[in-house]
């Protein structure tokens, strides 16, 4: 497993991160969410994000979405709240994921993480990403979630990547990034609206 890793490994801290969670899953055999965001230490916040947003991209079997999605609206909130330590879901927390399925999401969300990354600058406009910026953050979070729950094919790429970008740009304090991150979230949901309203007007012809 560490072999079929190591094509994955892209450079940059997001995806540094994710690495070593893949190494330890390689390691272990599995881990759990808990487990991954004690690897994480003081960047749990960001890396919550992340993690509970990349399931819904790679092709997992299952409500991954739905899932995942659910359990960052309740994330978000806490994040909105300003809670320092955040309380997952215990279904959640001590979900275990087998090495192979992390290794997977790691190999279809590298590409995206990689391109987020060339635009992440360490402290450029940090007040934009600080604590009270975190706080705020937390409302296109939450709208992001609650997409990505919504069973939408082909709906999750924009939202993802909003999240990716808010994720990486509270790692690297880059508020330039987290302003490109909100940016991104308008246009999922102004997507996922078309969306909807092409599925509803072009059932209302079916069903005429």
């Amino acid at each position: 497993m560490r072999g079929e890793h190591t094509d994955t490994k892209p450079r940059g801290t997001t995806s540094t991160l994710l690495h070593n969670v893949a190494e330890h899953a390689a390691r272990a055999g599995s881990i759990t969410i808990e487990e991954m965001l004690t690897v994480m230490g003081n960047s749990s916040i960001a890396f919550t994000i992340l993690i509970l947003s990349l399931p819904a991209l790679a092709p997992l079997p299952g409500p991954f979405g739905m899932v995942f999605g659910s359990c960052l609206a309740i994330i978000s909130l806490q994040i909105t709240v300003g809670a320092e330590h955040l309380q997952l879901p215990q279904f959640v927390g001590k979900r275990r994921l087998s090495a192979a399925t992390v290794i997977l999401i790691v190999r279809y969300t590298a590409p995206m993480i990689a391109r987020v990354e060339r635009v992440l600058r360490p402290d450029r406009l940090r007040t934009l990403a600080g604590r009270k910026a975190q706080m705020m953050l937390g409302i296109p979070v939450f709208v992001l979630a609650i997409i990505i729950a919504l069973p939408i094919p082909f709906g999750n790429v924009l939202p993802v990547l909003a999240l990716v970008i808010i994720a990486g740009a509270l790692l690297e304090r880059d508020g330039l990034a987290a302003l490109i991150g909100v940016g991104v979230a308008i246009v999922a949901l102004g997507t996922t609206a078309g969306l909807i309203y092409g599925v509803m007007s072009a059932t209302d012809l079916l069903v005429g």
